[in-house]
């Protein structure tokens, strides 16, 4: 079985990649919560909403992952993890320990080289250098397997195929 988390700063294209990701290796994906639980909140997010979206995000893992042997995750709850760190300055101990134990082969650690796309979700522009480090930072404090994964449109697609490709080698 390959779990492949991609995770990593807004607006560097994880959604985007997942889905292609999916479609070439013919495996299904775990969507991202938090941008369906937003669109639906009609008034500024609380501590509460990102520990509600951390665990429907593991509950959607959970349901979908039972019935497949290859799978992708847009997101993971290290994205949680640190987007309470950067907004509220702190984060429940038990979404560090769970973001700890969640069980990939590898992640795809998305990198900040292509442009900024405004979204009304989206609320760091000027964090992103500062964000991406944090992501570098607890993967390998963490001990998580990752590759970092630049470039613009198709090669950005291609980069992430072939660490794929050469994970998949070294598993089988």
């Amino acid at each position: 079985m390959i779990r492949i988390a991609v995770t990593g700063p807004e607006s560097t294209g994880k959604s985007s990649l997942v889905s292609q990701l999916a479609q070439h290796y013919g495996c299904p994906f775990v969507p991202e919560y938090a941008r369906e639980y937003l669109t639906n909140l009609n008034r500024p997010y609380t501590t509460r909403d990102v520990e509600t979206i951390a665990r429907k995000q593991m509950e959607l893992e959970d349901s979908i992952s039972s019935n497949s042997k290859n799978i992708f995750y847009d997101t993971d709850l290290l994205v949680c993890r640190i987007w309470m760190e950067v907004v509220f300055g702190a984060c429940p101990d038990w979404l560090i320990a769970e973001s700890r134990n969640q069980n990939y082969s590898h992640t795809l650690l998305m990198n900040i080289d292509i442009p900024w796309e405004s979204d009304p979700l989206r609320e760091h522009p000027h964090l992103r250098e500062e964000i991406f480090k944090r992501y570098r930072t607890a993967l390998i404090e963490d001990e998580r397997p990752f590759t970092i994964i630049s470039g613009m449109n198709e090669d950005r697609f291609e980069n992430a195929k072939n660490a794929i490709d050469k994970l998949h080698t070294l598993l089988f």
